[in-house]
């Protein structure tokens, strides 16, 4: 299966020459920490990333760092999904992106469940990564986009309820629950979920309590009231504007889901440099940082190139030309 779908993958890439709808990456000049690093010119570079809006956020914000370095910058965020930006990152279509600890190691690399711990979880990535395809995971930032669920104020308070053990306390026909069909199908999903805190489905959650919906039609299930729990990412720009509570994972179910920038080996050993652009604005990637972010596009409406630029410019990173 999995050889068919690499050869699947295959085609796709070849045949639409992984045409994306990245568009235009703005430029500018490095600055502040970023000021002396050494320059990038002559690196020509394809940037990808994941067809969500954190995902070409973090794209743009990679191709402007890299640009305003000097290098020349192949646009090709906004790809269809995790398996196509993959497989052009193995290909060599694509020699940097960001990437989530926990995905490449449970859907690229085949392991059956995730690692709680997020240093212990990228080490084990990382090691894997560097030694099977060449692939090299810069430093972490601390921003987790993990799954998650929440409810709405109002429910928090009158529940009292703020982490996901307390879901076992509460009677059956309050276990209500709108989730995605991924995660409803996926091996680290909603079911185990639902065990490791002890409330089974089928016996501890009715399955007529729970509905499967779109993503987006789940912040607007819990938010209207369909549901009480609702699956999120930890770091949804939705949380905030629809002021949503996330349940503590206090019993540590979901992997780690750090973001980190990953190059391609052969493009780190000509520019040894790169690390030290990307440091220090993964060191400012935060939850909160994400979520406000994420909020300017899904929520405001605003372009997500337009976004990155203007948060490396406030963070001093970066100086518009």
């Amino acid at each position: 299966m999995k050889k068919l779908l690499a050869i699947a993958m295959t085609l796709v890439l070849t045949s639409c020459g992984l045409g994306t709808s990245g568009g235009v990456v703005p430029s500018g000049s490095l600055s502040g920490p970023l000021k002396s690093t050494q320059r990038l010119d002559g690196l020509s570079i394809g940037v990808g990333s994941k067809n969500f809006q954190e995902q070409i956020i973090l794209g743009k914000m990679a191709g402007i760092l890299l640009q305003s370095a000097g290098a020349k910058v192949k646009d090709l965020t906004n790809m269809p999904g995790s398996d196509t930006s993959r497989q052009a990152m193995l290909q060599d279509q694509i020699q940097f992106s960001w990437e989530y600890t926990g995905t490449a190691w449970i859907s690229y690399m085949g392991h059956e469940t995730g690692i709680p711990d997020k240093q212990q979880q990228y080490d084990a990535v990382a090691k894997e990564d560097r030694e099977k395809n060449g692939l090299i995971w810069l430093k972490p930032a601390p921003m987790n986009n993990s799954y998650g669920f929440a409810v709405t104020r109002k429910t928090a308070e009158r529940l009292k309820i703020s982490k996901l053990s307390q879901i076992e306390s509460l009677p059956a026909k309050e276990r209500t629950f709108c989730v995605e069909s991924e995660f409803a199908n996926r091996n680290d999903g909603f079911e185990p979920m639902l065990k490791h805190y002890g409330v089974p489905l089928g016996s501890g959650v009715p399955r007529n309590n729970v509905r499967t919906l779109d993503t987006g039609a789940v912040y607007a299930a819990t938010s209207n009231g369909d549901c009480l729990f609702g699956e999120i990412y930890t770091t949804d720009g939705r949380i905030k504007s629809l002021d949503l509570v996330v349940l503590a994972d206090d019993k540590k179910y979901f992997p780690a889901y750090n973001v980190v920038p990953v190059v391609n080996k052969k493009v780190l050993d000509q520019y040894p440099q790169l690390p030290k652009l990307f440091e220090p604005v993964s060191d400012k990637l935060t939850d909160e940082v994400l979520i406000d972010l994420n909020a300017q596009v899904d929520v405001d409406g605003r372009e997500p190139a337009d976004v990155a630029m203007d948060w490396l410019v406030n963070e001093g990173f970066v100086l518009r030309d």
